[in-house]
């Protein structure tokens, strides 16, 4: 992946985050690791909270903590959102917990990213 100096870790988390391909998810670490900052998972969720007034719009939904769990359902604005726009891809949530997260997991760093 190409990163501009006048980048911001956000801008490069919404890059990634833009390329998750529909009914597929990741993790904030993963996120965190490829763009080389291991320890970050954090600010990658700091970055999915700030996501709903981005534009063009970031699939936020699509991001999850590593456990497959719906952790930042919160950030949406209401208890079931997150839930609701994975499902209309075709994932499977039961009890907040993503069915099948091995199998759909998209892990950016085995993506052309350009």
């Amino acid at each position: 992946m190409t990163v501009q100096q006048n980048d911001s870790f956000f801008d490069r988390v919404y890059r990634i985050v833009r390329k998750i391909p529909e009914g597929r998810v990741t993790s904030y670490g993963a996120i965190a690791r490829a763009l080389g900052n291991s320890g970050s998972s954090r600010i990658v969720g700091y970055a999915m909270r700030a996501a709903s007034s981005v534009r063009p719009p970031i699939p936020a939904h699509r991001v999850v903590n590593r456990a497959g769990m719906l952790s930042g359902k919160q950030a949406f604005g209401s208890a079931t959102l997150m839930q609701q726009l994975l499902e209309n891809e075709g994932v499977r949530v039961v009890n907040d917990k993503i069915v099948d997260f091995d199998r759909i997991f998209w892990d950016p760093q085995r993506e052309d990213l350009e």
